[in-house]
Order: C-alpha cells, then sequence, then structure tokens
C-alpha cells in the first residue's frame, strides 16, 4: 500500500497558531484522489521540546506511518512555541489543550469518522493527562510512557482501549516499571514491548512500526 506525503496544517490552538502534518490513510496508487476515506483518525503527540522533541521525531514519524498503512488519517503537530507552532512551551499540562484543538481540527476536517490519539515519551503522557477528561477519543496509543523518570499517575484513570508499547532497555521506563508502579492496570491496556532498544528504539524502529500498524489493522477489524 502506497503511502502519500503529508500535507502541511496550520489550526487554531489555545495560545496561538500549531502548526502540523496531516497524513492520508495509505492508498493502492500514488494519486491521492483515489485514496479511501479514512477508518480512523488519529492524533500523534511528540516527545520533550526541551530534548529537541518536534513532530519530526523518528519514532513519531513510524508510528504516523503505521497508521496510515493501516487505513488512519494522521496528525502529528508540534506544541506551543516549538518550531513553527506560537506560544511558550508550559511543561506542565496546558499541552494537554494544545492536543485537544489538534482533535478538534482534524475532527472538523473528517466528521462521524473514530478518533484515536497517542504519542511518544513526554507526547504519551500528555495523552495519557488528556485522555480521561475527552470522550472524543476512542482508542490510545502509548509508546515509551516515561514511567521511570516522571509522573503518569493519570494512566490509571484512562478507560480507553489501547496498546501501551515499551523499548526492552529504556531507563525511562519499561513494562516491568509499568506492572510495579501500575499493578491494577485493566486488560482494556494491552502491553508490549521490544526487547533490545532503548528508549528512541535505535535499530528497531521499523519493528516499532510495523507492531504499531499490526495493532491498528486487528483494532480496526474488532470494531467492524
Amino acid at each position: 500500500m502506497a503511502l502519500l506525503h503529508p500535507t502541511p496544517v496550520l489550526f487554531n490552538g489555545p495560545v496561538g497558531k500549531l502548526e502540523g502534518l496531516l497524513g492520508p490513510p495509505g492508498s493502492s496508487t500514488d494519486n491521492p484522489e483515489e485514496s479511501a476515506p479514512p477508518r480512523a483518525l488519529a492524533v500523534v503527540c511528540h516527545p520533550h521540546p526541551s530534548h529537541g522533541g518536534t513532530m519530526h521525531n523518528t519514532v513519531v514519524f513510524r508510528v504516523a506511518k503505521g497508521l496510515q498503512s493501516a487505513g488512519l488519517a494522521v496528525l502529528r503537530f508540534n506544541f506551543r512555541g516549538v518550531e513553527n507552532s506560537e506560544g511558550v512551551h508550559h511543561g506542565e499540562g496546558d499541552e494537554e489543550e494544545d492536543a485537544r484543538a489538534a482533535i478538534d481540527f482534524l475532527m472538523e476536517r473528517y466528521p462521524r469518522v473514530p478518533l484515536w490519539a497517542g504519542g511518544f515519551s513526554f507526547g504519551s503522557r500528555t495523552i495519557a493527562g488528556l485522555a480521561p477528561r475527552e470522550s472524543r477519543i476512542e482508542r490510545v496509543l502509548f509508546i515509551a510512557l516515561p514511567v521511570s523518570v516522571y509522573e503518569c499517575k493519570p494512566i490509571a484513570d484512562v478507560k480507553q482501549p489501547g496498546l501501551m508499547l515499551f523499548a526492552g532497555n529504556d531507563d525511562f521506563g519499561t513494562s516491568k516499571a509499568l506492572k510495579e508502579k501500575f499493578p491494577h492496570l485493566g486488560p482494556h491496556l494491552e502491553v508490549d514491548e521490544i526487547p533490545g532498544t532503548d528508549h528512541f528504539f535505535r535499530g528497531k524502529t521499523p519493528e516499532l512500526e510495523e507492531r504499531v500498524r499490526t495493532w491498528a489493522v486487528r483494532s480496526l477489524e474488532s470494531t467492524d
């Protein structure tokens, strides 16, 4: 399945314009006019801006690609104060409202299509904080949630089904660390891990993409 190039977009955030890249679902041809309607939508959030995180991060790119390959329209975007997004980085929760603005934009573009949300590292923590308060999110995807180094208590309140994918050698958090800190997480959150790699999935990003794609396909089939 061919993947069409994402389109640069601008949309209104809580403190100014936010920039993003909107990738359509995969197509059997390279003609955008022949692309099928999305089976679902996904907002994907990037890692911590203070450590160089942007929507162009390799893990974010691979996650978006895996979701697009499964038939989703995917919006990855820059939080406030990152590259050409207006505002100033907050880091204590306000980025959750940037993610909500991205959801608003994507659902206006594709009304009445199921909405998923996820992110990598800081991005996953942001969605974990938003999901319990945002009923439009129907499914979640947490990549390398940093449970060992940051406060991630909101994950216990997430009720949506989803996938939590970790790296086996991640100092920021592994599946073992998750189970130690949150032993009572329900089965609605599937936990998986890619062994032999670090927080950035170095050397394993193609496997990361494929695991995301496989999970997304399976999730879509379960709702058909």
